[in-house]
């Protein structure tokens, strides 16, 4: 399919020149590997597998935090290797001293550690003061961070937009759209060039290594809300075009660098869900709207792209690029872990400031993120006897490198995990393995022996309810029926199970067996399980498992996308009843779907005017002539009205939740001809 004829559903730029491409990377990677003298100009350096993305003020807070702590960690273990001393750690605060304990030290043959993860780091937001924020912080030492961690890129947006998105998603939407839509060589600031080259125009060719990319952000804010779809759908519309451009050339390319080899990406949104609960919350506060819009969008995005049966079954290559989404899986991660961390820690939860909400949800992303990464190390301590002893085909067992995530997570994730203190010596039988694959359901809380913050991202029922079920599970010995009946584990597809182990330390096949036996209990339905086994990355065994599509049954899911629904979307008559709630339960439940009971309820587009306290139609005309004016062809205008949420929103995402409650799978029987 040739760049000429792509659809034009989505009107994102994209450079189709490859020598131009080409050198947009060269700049970014001597910027972010400064060439040597040694190098003679010519600099070899590859881009790290891994690139995260902070839109919006939570967004870049957390991942600029997160590449803090990989700076620190890595600056602090140098240090240590050099001068043999130990380091006070009483005084780290907890995010500090997880990232420490989980860095792998040798010291033997003079070999020095190096932090597995460097990835780069992409920061952007609407606000003007953004570098300003950063670079001036008052935070002790990130001026020598913000110099040495040349991966940590800012990219500078006031050039479109200097206000920020006024906690509107759709204005967020909007204004990346106008970003996206404009030709990238026409911005007055270079460097965004250069950026957009590397996070869009050439993702997963072979001049830039990066397989791997999440999106940090937060739900319930504006920017980041609105902007984080959009540049997933701009870099999953480049990549999709390159996949269906079939076109070989006469002659051969002299510079391999240039030719478009089939490498999957493995995208994912981090999303920052809001309290939805608490003696202080009330439920239909503007963010739980703006969450509530983003999780419709992308499951109706998703239901477009993996469900919908009424695509033709020799669906042309435009037909798919008008129903991408915008990242393979998002993973959802509540505040209310936060709060929930806090309050089995035995401090007072409805006190907690927003820093250490952020700190705290900076740790736990920085964990997951951690223990995904390392997951991509080959495991070779382990034969395929060692496996087939615990009860797995080696098939099972995988790398998670990109296409791995990309074959096996889809959808809604919910993130469980949990670790134990393993010493030289421990012996294999001695780890419990039931309580730590219990911890890593449990609700969220802190261990005391490891700093890590553990439990379930997102509960899949109401706090104290799920309390009272994790109490009996833990008092019936362990019986998973005690839990598999709710849709969170009981409707899950497939699962991604990470074991990391310290190097001198093995696990016994009878514990991994045990491992397996409880997620087979727990989560009778998922069609496919996988298992990373991963050595010497970490000094505690630790459990990460990766629970897909499922938790789009949640309560907060569902309380979070409702809300959304009844304030932005229904009829007068029905916006301040139970009528909607209970209708849209009845809906997901009932065999049959009645599509005209949305048609009575709902109207036929959202009204933004609804999360704002002012004149919708003022402002409306005020964006559309930015976007006029910064691109000057009649022929690509979109206007607001045109990225506004409609009913078939609404549907698809109901039938995506309606695809979801009813997933189950077959059971294997064995069958025979000698009666």
């Amino acid at each position: 399919m040739s760049q000429e004829n792509l659809p034009i559903e989505h009107l994102y730029f994209t450079e189709t020149n490859l020598e131009k491409i080409l050198e947009n990377l060269d700049i970014v990677r001597n910027r972010i590997h400064p060439p040597s003298p040694e190098d003679n100009g010519v600099n070899e350096q590859v881009f790290p597998s891994v690139c995260l993305i902070g839109l919006g003020r939570c967004g870049s807070n957390i991942a600029l935090d997160v590449a803090s702590l990989v700076y620190d960690a890595r600056t602090s273990y140098m240090r240590e290797v050099e001068s043999q001393e130990m380091l006070d750690s009483e005084r780290e605060f907890r995010p500090m001293r997880w990232i420490r304990k989980h860095l792998p030290l040798e010291d033997k043959d003079g070999f020095k550690p190096v932090f597995l993860i460097e990835p780069i780091v992409l920061l952007g937001d609407l606000d003007k003061d953004i570098e300003g924020r950063i670079r001036f912080s008052n935070q002790v030492g990130r001026a020598k961070f913000l110099e040495e961690y040349t991966k940590l890129q800012i990219m500078d947006l006031s050039e479109v937009h200097a206000g920020g998105a006024g906690n509107a998603p759709i204005l967020g939407q909007y204004l990346a759209k106008i970003i996206l839509n404009k030709d990238a060589t026409t911005f007055q600031n270079e460097n965004w060039k250069h950026m957009h080259s590397y996070l869009v125009d050439s993702c997963g060719i072979k001049a830039n290594q990066s397989r791997l990319y999440f999106y940090i952000f937060s739900a319930g804010g504006g920017t980041g809300s609105g902007m984080a779809s959009e540049f997933g759908l701009a870099q999953q519309f480049s990549y999709l075009s390159k996949t269906f451009d079939y076109r070989s050339d006469q002659n051969p390319l002299v510079d391999k660098r240039h030719s478009f080899v089939f490498e999957p990406i493995f995208t994912s949104g981090i999303c920052i869900l809001p309290n939805i609960s608490g003696k202080n919350v009330e439920i239909s506060e503007a963010l739980h709207i703006n969450a509530g819009r983003l999780l419709t969008k992308y499951i109706s995005e998703e239901w477009n792209f993996s469900y919908n049966e009424e695509r033709e079954e020799d669906e042309v290559p435009a037909d798919v690029m008008e129903r991408i989404r915008p990242w393979n899986s998002m993973m959802l991660i509540s505040n209310d872990i936060m709060r929930y961390a806090e309050e089995e820690d035995g401090g007072d939860a409805d006190n907690i400031d927003v820093n250490t909400m952020e700190k705290y949800a900076n740790q736990y992303i920085s964990q997951q993120i951690f223990n995904i990464l390392t997951a991509q190390a080959v495991t070779t301590d382990y034969d395929e006897d060692y496996f087939r002893r615990a009860g797995i085909d080696i098939a099972e067992t995988i790398r998670l490198d990109a296409n791995d995530l990309f074959m096996s997570l889809a959808g809604p994730v919910a993130v469980a995990y949990a670790e134990s203190v393993v010493n030289e010596g421990t012996h294999q039988d001695s780890v419990d393995i039931d309580d730590l694959f219990c911890r890593s359901i449990e609700l969220p809380h802190f261990n005391n022996d490891t700093s890590a913050i553990e439990g379930v991202s997102v509960l899949p029922v109401e706090s104290e309810r799920y309390r009272e079920a994790i109490k009996n599970y833990r008092k019936s010995g362990y019986d998973a029926s005690t839990l598999n009946h709710l849709h969170f584990f009981k409707n899950c597809s497939s699962i991604v199970s990470i074991i990391s182990l310290p190097r001198d330390y093995k696990l016994s096949f009878t514990a991994l067996n045990r491992l397996k036996m409880h997620l087979n209990r727990l989560c009778p339905n998922t069609t496919l399980k996988r298992y990373a086994l991963v050595i010497g990355a970490s000094a505690n065994l630790s459990l990460t498992t990766l629970i897909a599509k499922s938790p789009c049954l949640s309560d907060d899911f569902l309380t979070l996308m409702v809300a959304y629904m009844k304030r932005c979307f229904a009829r007068d008559d029905y916006r301040y009843t139970d009528e909607i709630d209970n209708a849209i339960i009845q809906m997901i439940q009932d065999e049959e779907f009645d599509e005209s009971l949305i048609d009575k309820f709902f109207t036929t587009y959202e009204n933004p005017a609804k999360i704002l306290d002012t004149n919708w139609y003022a402002i409306k005309p005020m964006y559309e002539k930015k976007y006029r004016e910064l691109i000057d062809n009649s022929q690509h205008f979109v206007s607001i009205n045109d990225i506004r949420l409609d009913i078939d929103n609404v549907k698809n995402a109901i039938k995506y939740l309606r695809e979801i409650y009813r997933h189950r799978i077959s059971k294997t029987k064995v069958l025979t001809l000698n009666g």
